[in-house]
């Protein structure tokens, strides 16, 4: 069994109420972290949570590193939670979603330099056709709600060869920005976690990797489209507090999540589903 805690965002939001801008380890000031103390890092539960907890079973103690793994099943809490200093990192998320974040809610959450650690390719999946060439006129398809995946899913779908997107449409892409749709799909719009229930219900969704996988579903083998890993801008890394970067623990985690035995986990255990980004 993974030693690791699963946090949903309710009881974070209620611990929050207590612990207010309390910082749990390295605080705003990473100057004065103690090298010596655990470090808290925030993750959703695959494959993020499970990278992780292999590092903490392989790799953290010969290394000198503590390391505690919260789960949380949301992309919001995780970066509200190291924000307000309840956690000390986070590993879930892309550069355009935490760009968005950071302008949407005046957070100044920062990728660690060097801690860029995977891609879950982004797909799309059907129980009724094969391809997406197949999709009927009036088809529905499900799209994740936030900004930058929704605009990631309908890039997907571009590349497809099913829809066009207006000129200079860009990482806040929404269904009002296709300029042309020849087969008058029709987009539901629907929270990520949602997105692989959903399948039953639509003619195709479009599925974020993690919980694609959670569901079973494996990008390399059952999407009938996916995204291409060259140049993708959708990588995974470890983030902290602006100012915390130079905690040695997270250079630690770092360095550790971007070592050759990672790369090898994540190859073996994910067959594509999930790539190495380093």
């Amino acid at each position: 069994m993974r030693n690791t805690t699963r946090i949903t965002a309710a009881v974070l939001a209620a611990g929050a109420l207590t612990l207010g801008l309390t910082a749990c380890g390295s605080g705003s000031d990473s100057g004065k972290a103690d090298a010596n103390a655990p470090l808290t890092v925030a993750a959703t539960p695959t494959p993020q949570g499970e990278i992780l907890t292999y590092v903490k079973d392989h790799l953290a103690k010969k290394a000198g590193l503590k390391l505690e793994v919260k789960e949380f099943t949301d992309y919001v809490t995780p970066n509200t939670a190291v924000q307000q200093g309840q956690i000390d990192a986070n590993y879930f998320q892309h550069k355009p979603y935490l760009d968005d974040f950071n302008k949407k809610n005046g957070t100044d959450i920062v990728p660690v330099p060097g801690g860029t650690v995977h891609l879950e390719p982004l797909g799309v999946y059907s129980r009724s056709v094969k391809k997406l060439d197949d999709l009927k006129k009036g088809a529905t398809v499900a799209l994740p709600n936030d900004t930058t995946n929704e605009a990631r899913a309908l890039k997907l779908l571009e590349a497809g060869g099913v829809i066009k997107l207006k000129a200079g449409a860009g990482y806040d892409a929404t269904p009002k920005d296709i300029a042309s749709n020849p087969r008058n799909l029709q987009f539901k719009e629907l929270e990520a976690a949602q997105l692989p229930r959903s399948l039953g219900d639509v003619d195709a969704a479009v599925i974020n990797g993690n919980y694609a996988l959670e569901a079973k579903l494996n990008p390399a083998k059952d999407a009938i489209a996916a995204e291409s890993a060259k140049d993708n801008p959708y990588a995974n890394f470890l983030a902290v507090k602006k100012g915390n970067e130079n905690d040695p623990r997270v250079k630690k985690l770092a360095k550790l999540l971007t070592s050759p035995e990672v790369k090898k986990f994540i190859e073996d255990k994910y067959d594509g589903a999930v790539v190495p980004a380093f």
